[in-house]
């Protein structure tokens, strides 16, 4: 078998031999390689007056495996169009490095349900407004907000990190920084290695159809099937992890007991007990009690010890939140928490800033629940859905 990059080379000096100069809008070229690979490069500048019937129409006369680019960018409200047109039709994206995919064109790229790109073929940098259209300073913010809240969204639908959408606007619309390997990995840009052919992350599934009344639907491999209270591990040490960067020792298991201490975030405590949602906890001479939602648990797995969740569901049962994860228009994870329920978080997690930014524009594009919230997690035991 022919490793990827072989193959990308391959098809970069059939698509080199027969390229045209990028202009307004695109323009597709259907081929394959000598091996049998049917491909699909789309050339030229994304353009609001795009009619992407003919991108379908070459798709399903062609039938590729894959899709590629040639692209200075352009307009970001069409690339995403496509890029959603890539993922309905189940096909891969590739980009070598000797061709260009910048700007608009690598939101486009994230529309492949594989992903591989060597390093430095995908640029990103900060979007900006151009044409004829004069808008007002109010109506440039709030255009600024929505497309910044849709391209989140965006990204999230296509299992990327939105922190990536931090890098590019460090970067001014005249300048570009293309990506490094590692970047790619780290963001999620890429799901396999170039080199290697082998995934770096589980590429994201269409969710499944729903069952047939009567019929009882297959319970997804990634998860088990009942995850009683009794399963929860015994919670024997953890460390302070409070919103307010500090929490109280209470003298008793109550909120309106007197305080015995305040303790720092990350101060280690032992937990001697555990009853009504409250640990009793030890800290040098002191014994107290802190509530669940204040110490992140040495023995649970609910994520990096900085770093904040987005809660969007919570259900009192594993098979509605399995239900919900899996058909979930974004990538989402179910939690089991301490009290038995499970919880429906954003798949990754965030720094502060990050993650309020995220609930502000994630609930302005009505991507989440009005009632959705960051919170540090440290109620959750371990993930139950999905991988």
């Amino acid at each position: 078998m022919l490793r990827l990059s072989t193959v990308l080379g391959v098809v970069l000096a059939a698509w080199i031999a027969a390229m045209t100069a990028a202009h307004a809008g695109l323009k597709y070229q259907a081929d394959q390689t000598s091996d049998g690979l049917r491909y699909v490069m789309v050339i030229g500048e994304f353009s609001f007056e795009d009619n992407l019937d003919e991108f379908a129409s070459v798709v399903r006369s062609h039938n590729p495996t894959t899709i590629g680019f040639n692209s200075h960018g352009g307009n970001i409200v069409k690339a995403m169009e496509l890029g959603r047109l890539i993922r309905s039709f189940r096909l891969g994206t590739f980009q070598p490095r000797g061709l260009e995919c910048s700007s608009a064109c690598a939101l486009a790229f994230l529309g492949g349900i594989m992903r591989f790109a060597e390093p430095g073929a995908i640029g990103v940098h900060k979007s900006s407004f151009s044409g004829d259209v004069s808008l007002s300073a109010q109506e440039a913010v709030s255009a600024v907000q929505q497309i910044t809240a849709d391209v989140i969204s965006y990204m999230l639908e296509m299992g990327v990190d939105p922190s990536l959408l931090q890098l590019s606007l460090k970067y001014e619309s005249n300048d570009i920084r293309y990506l490094s390997m590692s970047e790619m990995e780290q963001y999620q840009v890429t799901t396999h290695n170039m080199d290697t052919g082998q995934p770096q992350i589980s590429p994201p599934t269409a969710p499944p159809a729903a069952p047939q009344p009567g019929v009882a639907a297959a319970p997804a491999p990634s998860i088990q099937n009942d995850w009683p209270l009794s399963s929860i591990p015994e919670a024997r040490s953890g460390r302070v992890r409070h919103s307010k960067g500090a929490a109280p020792m209470k003298a008793l298991p109550d909120g309106k007991s007197a305080n015995h201490v305040n303790l720092a975030n990350g101060s280690p405590v032992a937990i001697l007990d555990d009853a009504d949602r409250w640990y009793r906890v030890q800290s040098g001479s002191q014994t107290g009690y802190m509530h669940h939602t204040w110490v992140f648990v040495d023995q649970y797995d609910s994520g990096p010890f900085g770093q904040r969740h987005i809660q969007i569901k919570s259900f009192d049962n594993l098979a509605e939140a399995n239900a919900y994860a899996r058909s979930a228009s974004i990538a989402v994870s179910a939690y089991l928490v301490t009290n038995g329920w499970f919880a429906i978080t954003l798949e990754k997690t965030y720094d502060e800033q990050m993650a309020r930014n995220l609930v502000a524009l994630l609930k302005k594009n009505g991507a989440i629940p009005d009632d959705a919230f960051m919170t540090y997690g440290n109620t959750y035991v371990r993930k139950v859905c999905c991988q």
